[in-house]
């Protein structure tokens, strides 16, 4: 759907009639004055047909019925791009492509919009407005106006890994007590002047660490396994307890980390024996940790030094639709938004995602606008599943094969 249009020539009586013309039509007034002459006539008719007819869908390249552009068509050249090499391709390569539900990932591309690189900027516009456009007409628009690029390694290799994320959901209280024992901290005042700062265990242990983190609370939670996978997601939400007894949802969001390296827990259990934890990651290490003392617990947690800090966000039924802000700087939609190497891939870019594995068979429109720590090299997306227990579940099965393509503008 070929939403742009040319500017107007200069204001003529001609054009004048014309907008008259097709308003008066609207209105069912309409009439030929007698001394019009025939060339005006022509012309007026000419548009008060195409008064009755929807914008046209952009000129799309030769092909099959729904717009698919020959094999033979002219490719341009292979670009490099940062960390990895992308390969133009025909449209025909990416893998279901005629059968996706292009407007689920549309509310993303317009989120995505209000932080578009320069890139993607002068195709806004034509975004939003394609948003109630049939899923047809998003399609040839796509096909028109967009190159599709295979994503590889520098070396050529096309496949990579796709991993999944979400947003847990927290039970909390503003104050200490009643099983409520583990913090939640905003970042410490100066924590840059300390790289890196203290460790998981510095923080559980030394004085200067923990007075550094005095009033910097959030609130409290009252698992320790739960509190450590909100710093694995970087960003959750908590039904928090307020001291009136009242009861709210509020984001907590990624504030800074400590800088530590991160420590696989799963791994560090792996390496002691314990076998590898089954999916979902919570509930199985939950299980481990009842079986075991305070001191093995504690032992497990601080085999990962990482720490991450919060900021508290309000969260408006508008927002709740939608996830936490990702790297780009816009909220993260479920099943739609997708983690990358931005040395890959720029924030922004709409990319199509193609993976088969015990999780899910997915073949789909996704945006890259957000990254992480563990998020690295060319083929190499997390997948955001959404917010709560269900997201939670489906993001824990995800370990599975991934190829991407990059659509970019011609």
């Amino acid at each position: 759907m070929n939403t742009s249009s040319s500017s107007a020539p200069s204001a003529s009586s001609i054009n004048k009639v014309m907008v008259v013309s097709c308003k008066a039509k609207k209105g069912g007034l309409m009439q030929r004055p007698s001394f019009w002459p025939m060339a005006l006539i022509i012309a007026t008719a000419a548009l008060l047909a195409s008064c009755a007819r929807p914008p046209a869908t952009p000129a799309v390249p030769a092909g099959s019925a729904t717009g698919q552009p020959d094999a033979i068509g002219t490719l341009p050249g292979t670009r490099l791009q940062g960390k990895s090499r992308w390969v133009p391709v025909q449209w025909a390569e990416l893998p279901g492509f005629e059968e996706d539900a292009l407007f689920e990932a549309w509310n993303a591309w317009i989120k995505s919009c209000e932080r578009p690189g320069p890139a993607f900027a002068p195709l806004c516009a034509e975004v939003r407005r394609l948003s109630i456009a049939s899923g047809p007409e998003q399609r040839a628009w796509m096909v028109a106006r967009l190159q599709p690029y295979r994503v590889e390694s520098l070396q050529g290799a096309p496949d990579g890994l796709l991993t999944s994320y979400y947003e847990p959901v927290l039970k909390a209280s503003r104050q200490p007590g009643a099983g409520y024992t583990v913090p939640l901290y905003r970042p410490p005042v100066g924590l840059g002047s300390r790289k890196p700062w203290f460790s998981r265990q510095e923080i559980d242990t030394l004085p200067e660490a923990r007075a550094a983190l005095r009033g910097r609370e959030i609130a409290w939670v009252s698992d320790p396994v739960e509190m450590m996978s909100l710093h694995i997601q970087g960003s959750g939400r908590l039904s928090i307890t307020e001291p009136d007894g009242s009861q709210r949802v509020v984001r907590v969001a990624y504030a800074g980390s400590n800088e530590q390296p991160f420590r696989s827990v799963t791994q560090w259990l792996a390496d002691q024996g314990e076998g590898r934890m089954v999916a979902p990651w919570v509930d199985s290490t939950k299980a481990w940790a009842a079986k075991n003392s305070p001191q093995r617990v504690q032992q497990m947690l601080w085999s990962n030094p990482r720490y991450t800090f919060f900021q508290e966000q309000p969260l408006s039924d508008f927002d709740a639709a939608f996830g936490p802000k990702g790297a780009q700087g816009v909220p993260l939609t479920p099943g739609r938004s997708i983690a990358v190497d931005p040395g890959s891939i720029p924030y922004g870019t709409p990319v199509w995602l193609a993976s088969r594995g015990g999780a899910a068979n997915l073949q789909k429109l996704v945006l890259a606008q957000d990254t992480g720590s563990a998020i690295v090299g060319a083929v190499r997306a997390d997948y955001f599943a959404g917010t709560g227990l269900d997201a939670g579940q489906l993001a824990s099965r995800f370990n599975q094969p991934l190829r991407l393509w990059a659509l970019w503008p011609k």
